[in-house]
């Protein structure tokens, strides 16, 4: 199951890779600017594309489950590797997108919590199926 998830996920991994290194040829940047967030974006907006209109089958569906929660520990080990001391050392500019970055998400999922309150989620099928019980009881 986890194989069919693959293919979905390393089309978008080439795309995102592709749109961030030619939106840092256009930022003047000598270096990929958001690749893998674009990535992570594709796949989620592929898989709901995919589910909306009948191509996602059950197999699929838990392959890129799967792979994109695997998606988010991928995405901390690039950031560490930037080079975080240089940054800081550069100015005050990387706190204060760091701080400002953090505010504005915080308050954005504040404003939606409080705002939208959504369809409650369906009831989820049990993954074992109930065995027949023996003897008639």
């Amino acid at each position: 199951m986890i194989i069919y998830g693959v293919a979905l996920l390393a089309i978008c991994m080439l795309a995102g890779v592709i749109l961030g290194d030619m939106l840092g040829v256009l930022l003047g940047v000598k270096s990929n600017v958001g690749g893998v967030g674009i990535a992570m974006i594709l796949l989620i907006c592929a898989r709901l594309w995919m589910h909306r209109h009948g191509g996602m089958t059950k197999e699929c569906e838990m392959g890129v489950g799967f792979w994109g929660a695997m998606y988010i520990p991928v995405v901390v080990a690039m950031a560490a590797q930037q080079n975080v001391v240089t940054a800081l050392h550069g100015g005050p500019v990387a706190v204060l997108a760091a701080i400002g970055s953090v505010v504005v998400c915080g308050c954005t999922i504040a404003l939606i919590s409080r705002t939208h309150k959504g369809e409650p989620l369906p009831d989820e099928e049990p993954l074992i199926a109930a065995a027949p019980v023996v003897g008639g009881r």
